[in-house]
Order: structure tokens, then sequence, then C-alpha cells
């Protein structure tokens, strides 16, 4: 297909052009998470579904403690109000200074370009859900089922429809659903739009937890 070999090429082009620019961001970044906090650079965050189902390791930056996962499971309340706002938690007490400031702007995505180079991820696409995530609120919202398979025929992307449109403000219902309409709609066109888009709704930290 023209269009998803045209979005391969722009998809190594814009990621090779963005980690070249942006190193200088990536080394000041890792060394302000060595400083502020003990644990590795990137995070060790569970595996996320990528096209057609398939599982992928997604590169983040660490904005958190060591241990977060464990810190979650083991916290009742934490974890309540973490499955009731659609996996996002207001004010969490696992973020880091340092990750305080990165979330807020999306430097601890920008280690996803290493993913779009590989092939797993697309510079625009669906957002990148966990398959626990995927699985639990699929029960809870039944309509979305059909918006969740429109979404696994395209690879997940670093920004996207629900970035531009409120991030973590929007819940998983209303998010699959816009992210199926822009798999309906993609276009190179309908990309760089969603991507100039994105510039401004990152600069101000809109909807970022």
């Amino acid at each position: 297909m023209f269009y998803d070999a045209l979005k391969r090429l722009v998809d190594l082009f814009g990621s090779t052009l963005a980690i070249t620019i942006l190193s200088p961001i990536f080394l000041v970044t890792a060394i302000a998470i060595k400083l502020d906090s003990k644990g590795p650079i990137f995070a060790d965050t569970p595996m996320r579904v990528g096209r057609s189902g398939g599982l992928f390791k997604m590169y983040k930056f660490r904005s958190m403690v060591i241990n977060a996962q464990d810190i979650l499971i083991k916290n009742p309340k934490l974890m309540e109000e973490y499955k009731k706002n659609s996996y996002k938690i207001q004010n969490d007490p696992r973020i880091t200074q340092v990750g305080k400031i990165i979330r807020k702007y999306s430097i601890d995505e920008f280690p996803q370009f290493i993913n779009i180079l590989r092939g797993e991820m697309s510079i625009v696409g669906p957002r990148a859900y966990y398959p626990f995530e995927l699985e639990e609120q699929q029960e809870k919202y039944p309509n979305s089922r059909e918006f969740v398979k429109i979404i696994l025929s395209a690879k997940p992307g670093l920004t996207g429809i629900w970035q531009v449109s409120g991030r973590s403000n929007i819940n998983f219902d209303k998010r699959v659903e816009m992210d199926a309409k822009y798999v309906r709609k993609r276009s190179i066109f309908y990309d760089i739009y969603l991507i100039f888009k994105t510039i401004p709704a990152v600069l101000s930290g809109s909807g970022a937890i």
C-alpha cells in the first residue's frame, strides 16, 4: 500500500532527524534522572500492544521511583484511583521531581523515536495500550470492542489525535473511538496536520499527568 510505504519513509526520516536534533536533551535528561533518584535512565514499564496485537517494549525515560509498579500493586487506594481514572493517577506520589517536568512536556516520550526506527511504532498513530488495559476496559465498555479491532490494524504512534485533544483528560471509551476514527481517516496530510497540532499541546503541557 502506497500510504504505508510513504509513512514508513516519513517515520525513518523523522525519527532519525529527531534523535539527532534532540540528542542534547537526551543527554541532559539522562543526567538529571540519575542525579535526582536511584534507578535506571529508562522506565521499566509493562509491554505494550502493537499492530495486529503483537507486544513490544516501549522506551521511555524513567519519571517514577524504582519499583513503581510494585508500589502501585501493593497500595489498594492507589490501584483503585488508577483503574477508576483510566489508568492515570492525579498527583501520583511515585513521580520524581525530574519526572514531573519531563512528563509535563512529554520529554519522557522522546525515546520512543527508537521504537519508530525499529518499526514498532509510527510518529502518528493510535495510543499504545497495555494488554491488561485493553482487556479490562473492553469489559467495562463493551461498545469499544469494534474500535479496538480497528486500532490494532495500525501501528501505535508517538502522537495522535488523542494527544492534541486533551491527552490524559480523555477516558478510554472516547479515546479508542477517536483512535479508530484516525485509523479510518489516516493520510500523510492528516498525519502532518496532527504533528503540527502536537507542538503547541506539548509546549503547553495541557492534559499531562
